[in-house]
């Protein structure tokens, strides 16, 4: 009897117990969106580019059969390739001021992160003729970047007159060639005036003097201006353009034009 119970004691603690539960199921994972990339940085804007024509040449006397060769004026005629430029009394020649000059304003430009270019490679040689130095400006503006170009010169006028003028083309035959040109002229006249320079006696008015016989600024197809900076057969200017001191003013005030004119 006592065996019968303990068995059915054991039974039914066995029917009550079972077997353990199942565990429970792992949880389902939960798609998460992926985070999205970082957009790439603009990629920076190309520098501007600014073409500096000094003008004349240093070897453009010994060469006047290659100087006078005629070439397109921009208006349906021609025009000498180039011209020797002027000098002062003493003997100090235009195309060595024009390509001092020339050096100190790359200097300043380059130095705000302008990309400078020169119509030529130094002040020994001959030419380009006027209207390659309008191609090379037209050219670095192909590939769509900003481009202005400054044409510096120094004047050989009566010796009473003095002071700056910038020429300009006009009637303008390309859109560069109005208001964006206009903008350039008048920044340049700002620029030297702020360097204690006044605007021209005996041509232009205030200080811009439009012209239709400057082949180059003809020519452009980029905003252009042309600096006469002094005139050199005036004494008093002659012995400023003749200063390194006086070069390195006229170099701050046409950089200072052309880095307004870019809004730098």
């Amino acid at each position: 009897m006592l065996h019968r119970v303990l068995l059915v004691g054991t039974l039914l603690v066995l029917a009550g117990c079972g077997a353990p539960p199942p565990p429970p199921p792992d949880p389902v994972p939960v798609a998460r969106a992926a985070a999205p990339a970082p957009a790439p940085a603009p990629a920076p804007a190309p520098a501007p580019v600014v073409v500096l024509d000094p003008g004349h040449n240093g070897g453009n006397a010994d060469a006047t059969d290659e100087i006078a060769r005629e070439v397109p004026d921009g208006r349906g005629g021609t025009k000498p390739c180039n011209t020797t430029g002027t000098a002062t009394a003493g003997g100090y020649a235009e195309h060595a001021f024009t390509w001092d000059v020339t050096a100190r304003v790359t200097r300043l430009l380059a130095a705000r992160g302008v990309d400078v270019r020169s119509t030529r490679p130094d002040d020994t040689g001959v030419g380009p003729c006027v209207d390659r130095r309008a191609a090379i400006a037209n050219e670095a503006g192909a590939a769509g970047r900003t481009v202005l170009t400054v044409s510096i010169h120094a004047d050989g006028a009566a010796r009473d007159g003095r002071g700056f003028h910038v020429a300009l083309s006009d009637p303008p035959l390309a859109a560069s060639q109005g208001e964006p040109s206009a903008v350039l002229g008048r920044a340049l006249v700002a620029g030297l005036e702020g360097q204690g320079f006044t605007p021209s006696t005996y041509r232009g008015r205030e200080g811009l003097d439009r012209r239709a016989d400057l082949a180059g600024l003809s020519l452009a197809r980029v905003p252009s201006a042309l600096v006469e900076c002094a005139n050199m057969a005036n004494p008093d200017e002659a012995s400023v353009v003749a200063d390194p001191a006086g070069r390195q003013r006229y170099a701050e005030g046409i950089a200072a034009g052309v880095l307004a004119t870019l809004g730098r």
